[in-house]
């Protein structure tokens, strides 16, 4: 047991080694040259670890922007009442995650092999956290559930769910990417397809985001990086503006962030990070596809034949870096309008986590440009706030309220939203 935990926290708690073994194996499979595999290898590594620092780094810019808007707002974090906390509960069930977690992913490496979804599904640390998230549903729902029903009951779930939610996606995937080669591995997917459904009936699919004809004193506007910057600087200018004149104890305190800048200059310099990191995530997925896709054929044709690769979301945005702007302006608009509207009718305050509504809005902004241009971006966006707005409260105070409310607060996702009242009702009946 302690060394399939130790292999289950090794393997799948450093994604970057377990994304390296399998090109490895890959293409060891297809009996390439020691060069190649050593090059290959490292070079996927490489890659993914570059998505994932470009990741901090857009997650370094929106710890900034999420307190900046709140104190816009006046907002304070929800009180969540008396709850376990992720330290205690990780103590007492994380073995059981972990091993959840390990024989999850073999299922779904079997219903790959053996029926006719052939998707492996390789994001490492969303299953970790969908399968924490889906233990403290079941354990606020049943209480002390015993280690082994528990470890089972999770990794059937979800070794299903890593197995047909790339799946579902696909079919949309084939339209943004124009050919079969990788799927969606993430927890945005059900924001994705209402997304791309949405598009479809209320968008205008001509109108794709990434053919938008500027004047020609415009042009520099084609370029994604600077319309992410542009965006994001009014985001944050106009954040840092409120800030600087409110005078409250919050905003003197986010203004003490800054030292002796200014902390408008200091704000815009936020905003070019967070292009910054755009621009090294897109150069991360780049490389980590080059690399992936072709060793991936090797395991397709020896152990699951005709099996593609389910991989984390940024892999889409470099097929429509326009609709992930306009993704993410539709999450955040959106979240706004929750904000006061939840805030006013069930009394809970709702706590935007940007880090979500980004990576889930910029998703669902490549899906409902796939299907409705423009206009099927935003939308997505606006989804996706809808979800994770709604999805929190629900999820907040009755699916997890005891457990774990506030990890779900920053680290559950659109899916888990979505499928917590199954997760629910299943362990109702199970246990």
């Amino acid at each position: 047991m302690e060394f399939i935990q130790w292999l289950a926290s090794n393997l799948f708690g450093t994604p970057a080694i377990m994304l390296g073994i399998i090109v490895l194996v890959g293409l060891l499979l297809q009996k390439k040259s020691a060069s190649q595999l050593i090059g290959g290898t490292l070079k996927a590594v490489i890659g993914f670890l570059i998505i994932g620092a470009g990741s901090g780094i857009i997650v370094g810019a929106l710890v900034v922007f999420e307190p900046m808007w709140k104190e816009v707002f006046g907002l304070e974090t929800s009180s969540l009442g008396e709850f376990m906390g992720e330290g205690a509960f990780t103590s007492e069930y994380g073995s059981a995650i972990t091993l959840a977690m390990t024989i999850g992913f073999l299922i779904n490496v079997l219903l790959a092999r053996f029926t006719r979804f052939k998707f492996i599904y390789l994001t490492g640390h969303m299953m970790f956290w969908t399968t924490t998230i889906f233990a403290g549903v079941v354990v606020h729902e049943a209480g002390a559930v015993p280690f082994w029903p528990l470890v089972i009951f999770l990794s059937i779930i979800m070794g299903i769910y890593w197995t047909l939610q790339p799946a579902i996606t696909q079919p949309y995937m084939r339209k943004i990417t124009g050919n079969d080669n990788i799927a969606l591995g993430h927890t945005s997917a059900s924001v994705a397809l209402l997304a791309a459904w949405a598009g479809k009936w209320l968008g205008n699919k001509e109108n794709d985001s990434e053919k938008i004809e500027l004047p020609k004193g415009l042009e520099f506007l084609r370029d994604s990086n600077v319309i992410t910057a542009l965006t994001m600087g009014i985001l944050f200018f106009v954040g840092a503006l409120v800030v600087s004149f409110k005078g409250t104890e919050g905003s003197e305190a986010l203004i003490a962030q800054a030292g002796e800048q200014s902390f408008i200059v200091y704000s815009l310099i936020q905003a070019f990070t967070f292009a910054a990191g755009i621009a090294v995530v897109l150069m991360g997925v780049r490389m980590f596809i080059g690399e992936i896709v072709p060793a991936f054929k090797g395991i397709a044709t020896k152990i699951v034949p005709g099996a593609k690769p389910a991989l984390d979301a940024p892999v889409v945005f470099p097929y429509a870096p326009n609709a992930v702007i306009l993704g993410f302006l539709g999450a955040f608009v959106g979240a706004l309008l929750w904000l006061v509207v939840i805030g006013n009718t069930v009394a809970y305050i709702f706590v935007p986590t940007m880090i979500v509504l980004f990576f889930h809005g910029a998703t669902a902004g490549v899906f409902g440009n796939a299907t409705g241009g423009v206009r099927g971006a935003l939308l997505g966006g606006f989804i996706t706030s809808t979800v994770v707005a709604w999805g929190q409260f629900i999820m907040v105070r009755f699916l997890i309220a005891s457990t774990i409310p506030d990890t779900a607060m920053w680290a559950a996702d659109s899916d888990m939203f979505i499928l917590g009242p199954i997760i629910r009702l299943l362990s109702g009946l199970f246990f």
